[in-house]
């Protein structure tokens, strides 16, 4: 859980995120979705925030049914896609989830 001074704290992220759903053609439950995600373990450090951030919505299209692959999530957070193939998994057990085991 978050609070709300969180969602302050990170609204550069959360318009990052809002940007990469537009590029991606995700819809605003697959961003709310992210948008939570994110603010549940945003890491204190900016560097990992870029990593969590695109972690989580990879996590959320999921989620809502609107998979993206990890390269297209990373292009469009500007990150590898090592980076999100490492934290989606952990994103995922952590909001309650089983992630697939393709």
């Amino acid at each position: 859980m978050y609070r709300a001074s969180d969602r302050v704290d990170n609204a550069a992220w959360i318009d990052r995120l809002d940007d990469a759903c537009a590029t991606l053609d995700l819809d605003e439950e697959t961003l709310s979705t992210a948008t939570d995600l994110f603010l549940s373990r945003a890491p204190d450090d900016e560097r990992g925030k870029r990593v969590a951030a695109a972690g989580s919505l990879y996590a959320a299209a999921l989620i809502r049914g609107q998979e993206r692959s990890q390269s297209a999530v990373a292009d469009a957070m500007d990150v590898s896609r090592l980076s999100v193939q490492k934290r989606w998994k952990p994103i995922l057990e952590d909001a309650g989830f089983s992630p697939p085991t393709w």
